[in-house]
């Protein structure tokens, strides 16, 4: 699991110039995931070895100093909330304010570790006697940089990443058991379900304290059978900006998406599949998780006995880019099939897990070659030497051949739905990576 780092500032210091640079050169996202819209909120980075997520908490507006204070205000609550590193960042021109001390207030009674950057430091020896000001602020020593002209940036990390937590010291206890994190946008039923599980069917074993993310996170034990549920239900609900809190719920579903085995995303029936839940998937797709589409409130849906297929065919068109997602028609309210979820929960657990002898998948890639031909350009044909599985979780594969540049991304789907068909692999992405090799290497 990843460590959180988030950014938090007063407008104008230079949050975003500061995190595209950070996430630019860094940004470990292979391909962007067609027809998802990227909300660049939040990156995957790689520092030393050390990969962690970087969340922007968001633009403020400089209306008034009321409105700057109380949008500070939220960023920093949302940056306690769901990180494990904060970075507040300050600007050297505009120099210390009332608004920087209140957060700093903030952000010293909340316990977590803040890294206090002072920006716009371009010139070292003309800034830094105006760097020591923010001394004041009783958070740390301040680390002068400049994110336009890329200064400091490699002290800035060092200091971050001495903060963070060993990830794999996770309890021993708990570590075999699947985490399941059920997501969606408010209002869709996640509590309803997970209170379902806990209450009604009385599956609660403990509660576990709650975690550094503030997600809550229960025990659930189904037959032999136990699960840890991470609820990202608990939105607050102080802004009165749509916008912010819809930042809000994406950052708390990146946080419980990175930690969890399985996904189960919640969709309204009533409303329908929209583009922010596509949004949502997007973050489990990318991070290559277990995907289950619960679709809730199927017993509110007046239904023939087209509607469920035409309302999967509107799912699967939407969510075009996660083909192999399970979906699931229930209702949190009735407990209508929600047996059926564990046992489609169990299974894609199973599929994240598999691995595939390499000779058998030599076999299926062989036989896929015979029957559709690899393409070629200017002459040159690709040719497919080697496949093999290197990891789980999600099940990734290397593929060996003699030109990369050939190896068109539909003709890599096309060998990965020939292992689907051999293996199922149902409710988990498969990840291929293509290595280029000479005809005579061994």
């Amino acid at each position: 699991m990843k460590n959180t780092v988030a950014i938090i500032g007063r407008p104008n210091v230079g949050k975003s110039t500061l995190f595209n640079i950070l996430a630019g050169s860094d940004i470990s996202i292979v391909e962007d995931t067609p027809g998802v819209t990227r909300d660049r909120i939040y990156a995957d980075v790689t520092w030393l070895d050390r990969e962690f997520t970087l969340i922007d908490t968001g633009g403020i507006e400089a209306d008034s100093k009321d409105i700057i204070l109380s949008q500070m205000r939220e960023q920093a609550e949302i940056a306690i909330d769901t990180a494990d590193v904060i970075v507040f960042l300050t600007d050297v021109k505009q120099g210390l304010t009332d608004s920087d001390g209140k957060v700093a207030d903030m952000l010293r009674k909340s316990g977590k570790p803040v890294v206090l950057a002072v920006n716009k430091v371009d010139n070292f020896e003309k800034f830094m006697p105006y760097v020591y000001e923010f001394y004041n602020l009783g958070i740390g020593d301040p680390v002068p940089v400049s994110a336009t002209s890329k200064l400091g940036l490699g002290d800035l990390l060092d200091e971050v990443i001495k903060h963070f937590k060993d990830t794999s010291e996770e309890d021993n206890e708990d570590k075999e058991i699947p985490k399941i994190a059920v997501v969606g946008k408010p209002n869709v039923g996640k509590s309803s379900l997970i209170n379902k599980f806990l209450g009604e069917n009385r599956l609660i074993v403990s509660d576990i304290a709650g975690t550094t993310r503030d997600a809550v996170d229960a025990k659930v034990k189904v037959g032999e059978n136990e699960y840890i549920f991470i609820d990202t239900a608990g939105l607050r609900r102080k802004s009165k900006i749509k916008e912010n809190l819809e930042r809000y719920s994406i950052i708390r579903t990146v946080t419980a998406v990175e930690r969890a085995d399985v996904v189960v995303m919640v969709i309204d029936a009533v409303s329908g599949v929209t583009e922010q839940d596509a949004k949502i998937a997007g973050i489990a797709h990318d991070r290559g998780k277990g995907v289950i589409i619960a679709v809730n409130k199927w017993d509110a849906v007046e239904k023939n006995d087209k509607t469920i297929y035409e309302y999967e065919r509107n799912v699967r068109q939407i969510l075009s880019f996660m083909p192999y997602a399970e979906i699931i028609f229930i209702s949190a309210l009735t407990g209508q099939r929600l047996g059926k979820l564990f046992d489609t929960i169990d299974a894609v657990i199973e599929n994240q897990a598999m691995r595939i002898q390499t000779g058998v998948l030599n076999q299926i890639m062989a036989e896929a070659v015979m029957m559709q031909q690899p393409p070629s350009d200017k002459g040159k044909r690709l040719k497919l030497y080697y496949i093999t599985q290197v990891a789980i979780k999600p099940p990734s594969f290397v593929i060996f051949v003699n030109d990369k540049e050939l190896m068109h991304f539909s003709y890599t789907r096309y060998i990965e739905n020939q292992i689907r068909e051999a293996f199922g692999f149902k409710g988990t992405p498969l990840k291929f990576m293509i290595r280029e090799r000479k005809e005579n290497e061994n």
